[in-house]
């Protein structure tokens, strides 16, 4: 039995003291012009020391990620269930107790997520095809939606330890990037990123071809977790290749596995007998069998980014 099953086994023993989703609802931004779902999670302590502030970690497709959106999210995947899972993980002492904030995602996903692209041309412009500025708009809104508006917003109505080594940030798939071109291009807001799943290959591979390798200074201020499968919906490999490539180019510019950055490999997707004991729905589980790209999986491993992002203390 692999170790991401019997982790989750053994979480299954429910803790006496839990912590809460406090607020979710919509949030007006004035950059983005319109209002942006968010959700709130608390730790078990907060209310119990009054004088005690926490770390927190921002989570893009807020709309699956705690257990108060239901079992039956994400085409019958289910939710992460990132509550019960951090407060089983504080309560055993394998990670801090944090707060967490789940911001939806918006009808333009991809633009919100994607991260830096190519510019744009103008093929009318003239037969040399000037390039113009690619239209990262959408993501460049949303980034300053999170650090001058969200963020700020957090900071004053919640006991917050507010700086980039207490603050992280984490998603999938497009989530997966935005995470971590965020923390690239803002190490002095977020200096935890985690990316499952990440889609390194949007944009023609921009971020990792264009940013990553181009890069020749020191690491940044950043810690971070990295993660993929092997299969997918697609018939590809959950972006294992490209993932890895972008820890090669980590580890080349400087960071250390274990120490400021960790990768895991999730190179065995569950059969029936797995699959049955955790309690996946039935009808889901051909499918499980052959793609790990879903919130299923993100759900049994993202234990391992709120080990390694928040780790307990000593």
């Amino acid at each position: 039995m692999n170790s991401t099953l019997l982790f989750l086994m053994s979480a299954l023993i429910s803790t006496s003291v839990s912590g809460r989703v406090v607020f979710e609802g919509p949030v007006v931004s004035q950059l983005l012009g319109t209002n942006r779902f968010v959700r709130i999670y608390l730790p078990p302590s907060y209310d119990r020391e009054p004088s005690r502030r926490y770390p927190v970690l921002y989570l893009h497709d807020g709309q699956n990620v705690f257990t108060t959106v239901g079992p039956h999210v994400a085409f019958g995947w289910g939710n992460w269930e990132l509550d019960k899972t951090a407060d089983e993980l504080s309560a055993s002492r394998k990670m801090r107790e944090i707060i967490m904030i789940g911001i939806d995602c918006s009808a333009e996903r991809y633009l919100d997520y994607r991260g830096p692209a190519y510019p744009m041309f103008d093929p009318g412009a003239s037969s040399r095809r000037i390039p113009a500025p690619g239209d990262n708009s959408r993501f460049e809104k949303y980034a300053r939606f999170l650090i001058e508006e969200l963020k700020p917003k957090i900071d004053r109505e919640y006991r917050t330890l507010p700086d980039p080594g207490n603050t992280g940030i984490m998603g999938s798939s497009m989530g997966g990037i935005c995470s971590l071109v965020l923390a690239w291009q803002h190490p002095d807001v977020f200096g935890r990123a985690a990316s499952l799943s990440g889609a390194f290959q949007v944009e023609r591979q921009y971020f990792l071809t264009n940013v990553l390798r181009q890069h020749r200074g020191k690491p940044k201020p950043l810690k971070i977790y990295l993660d993929c499968g092997v299969t997918d919906f697609t018939g590809g490999d959950d972006g294992r290749k490209d993932t890895e490539a972008v820890v090669a180019e980590l580890r080349r510019i400087g960071w250390h596995d274990r120490k400021d950055m960790m990768f895991f490999l999730d190179d065995t997707p569950l059969k029936e007998p797995d699959l049955e004991k955790i309690g996946l729905r039935r009808d889901k589980w051909k499918e499980a069998q052959t793609s790990q790209h879903n919130e299923f999986y993100w759900r049994l491993r993202a234990w391992r980014p709120l080990t390694f992002l928040f780790p307990q203390k000593s």
